[in-house]
């Protein structure tokens, strides 16, 4: 048994680390640009030994489009609870400015975004949990915010958080759309500028 615990560790440490290499070469590269035999090469495995632990390149997308989406919920977690409007639409765009430091990432993110518009695939699933989870947070933040008068009191909190996400994921396609000449930071700033009373 202790065995079968030690392997099973030591098959997550391994897959763990296929995906860190995975967005470090994404990131740098792009996703269209990555082969998974470079993605094993610089694990140390065969490129057979990489599709065990993922069967595709897809599978391996997902999981690289997982830890992104960990990664930002992290940003949000330093977030203090009572935080001020200004604090959170601060927020958007620094998260915007992260993404920029690794752009082959947003690119990733926009395919994988396409990929959860098939129902029977495992990305929609995924995106779907992502988007409950991040409207959820985000509408109880702005409900904190409308009683404290930062917001009209009968702000859709829900709508309004809704919105957030759509412009900033919206904007992300359209910076990979235009070959990152468009101002994603900006574009988050001026949209979070008109929601400011």
């Amino acid at each position: 048994m202790p065995r079968r615990s030690g392997s099973y560790a030591a098959g997550r440490q391994r897959r763990d680390r296929i995906v860190e290499v995975a967005v470090g070469r994404f990131a740098e590269d792009g996703y269209h640009r990555t082969s998974l035999a470079r993605i094993a090469a610089d694990v140390g495995l065969t490129e057979g030994g990489l599709l065990h632990h993922f069967p595709s390149k897809k599978h391996l997308l997902l999981a690289v489009a997982e830890h992104r989406m960990a990664t930002a919920a992290e940003w949000w977690a330093d977030l203090p609870p009572d935080a001020s409007l200004k604090a959170v639409l601060d927020e958007m765009a620094r998260s915007a400015e992260r993404f920029l430091r690794q752009p082959g990432l947003i690119e990733l993110f926009v395919l994988a975004s396409a990929e959860a518009a098939d129902p029977s695939s495992p990305a929609h699933a995924l995106f779907a949990g992502r988007y409950r989870t991040v409207v959820d947070s985000l509408t109880a933040v702005f409900a904190r915010c409308a009683e404290r008068g930062e917001l009209a009191a009968d702000t859709d909190c829900a709508a309004l958080a809704r919105e957030c996400v759509a412009v900033c994921d919206g904007l992300q396609l359209q910076w990979v759309l235009s070959d990152g000449r468009l101002d994603l930071v900006g574009g988050v700033r001026e949209h979070a500028r008109r929601l400011v009373p």
